[in-house]
């Protein structure tokens, strides 16, 4: 599979941090030697910025870094010679997309398993057209017609993921709020939700709802998601969506604590077969609210 620039990125940086530790280098020191600011291997150590090719042919030489085949990989890591990385689906968004967007598209696609907890809207991932745009209008006030329709576009692009030869595996844990809440109308909740319970059916996908009646539980703090990758467990990450940014955990401690977040509440919550009925009956609720 191919990786995608975030991923990409969170990898070459890893590699170059340990070839930097092997060789016996603080970042700094590393810096000096290519004559760069520790703030810029920093930022590549991190994944939060791309790199040249030509680039990390200099930092492999400061590492003294002889194996061919290693170079190699680590060179074609970097992608194309200004750090990108090439080009992907959502290239042609590009200018209307946030760099933490295109950020989190990416590591969406190269994913091989996804867990969501949300409390206030559904995810991306399972949202109908007709949902997304009112999400979307909400989102950003006063959006052009145009690009509003460009970013629902994107949006349901993104649902490839579970439809392609090796798709995704998505395990969602959705709040009653999000079920209950009337985005876009009773109409437009009422085919959201008979979306969920078909996507919810297929063998992929596992959906369940923490109803009202669970009280209070680690979910109250926030919604979050936690990517996994195939064959780079070492590379999962969790991602905290705000109004205006995304923070990006990869410490261990933290994986280990919102993966164990996320167990505890699929203890709490419904079962699938349990969370359809329930889906369904909110359902009714909505097309009576619609008639």
């Amino acid at each position: 599979m191919r990786q995608g620039p975030a991923v990409r990125r969170r990898r070459l940086g890893a590699e170059l941090r340990g070839l930097r530790a092997r060789a016996g280098l603080t970042s700094g020191e590393a810096a000096r030697l290519v004559g760069w600011h520790q703030s810029k291997v920093s930022r590549i150590e991190t994944g939060r910025s791309g790199v040249k090719a030509s680039d990390v042919r200099l930092l492999l030489d400061a590492f003294e870094v002889s194996d061919a085949s290693l170079r190699d990989l680590l060179i074609a890591l970097a992608g194309s010679e200004d750090g990108s990385g090439g080009q992907d689906w959502w290239h042609p968004y590009r200018s209307l997309l946030p760099p933490a967007y295109r950020d989190f598209i990416s590591l969406e696609s190269q994913a091989c398993r996804v867990r969501t907890v949300e409390t206030s809207v559904v995810p991306g991932l399972l949202q109908t057209p007709n949902y997304a745009r009112a999400v979307t209008r909400a989102a950003v006030d006063g959006l052009p017609e145009g690009q509003l329709d460009a970013l629902v576009e994107v949006r349901i692009a993104r649902q490839d993921v579970l439809r392609s030869a090796s798709p995704i595996r998505l395990s969602a844990v959705l709040d009653e709020a999000v079920l209950r809440r009337r985005v876009g109308g009773p109409l437009v909740m009422l085919e959201q939700l008979r979306h969920l319970a078909a996507v919810a059916r297929l063998p992929h996908v596992r959906i369940q709802v923490l109803p009202f009646s669970a009280g209070e539980h680690v979910g109250l703090t926030g919604p979050f998601v936690v990517f996994s990758f195939p064959n780079t467990s070492d590379l999962d990450v969790v991602v905290l969506d705000h109004l205006t940014s995304s923070l990006y955990l990869e410490r261990k401690e933290d994986l280990r604590a919102y993966s164990d977040a996320f167990d505890s509440l699929q203890d709490l919550a419904l079962s699938p077969e349990d969370s359809l009925d329930f889906i369904a009956g909110i359902a009714g609720a909505h097309r009576a609210s619609g008639q």
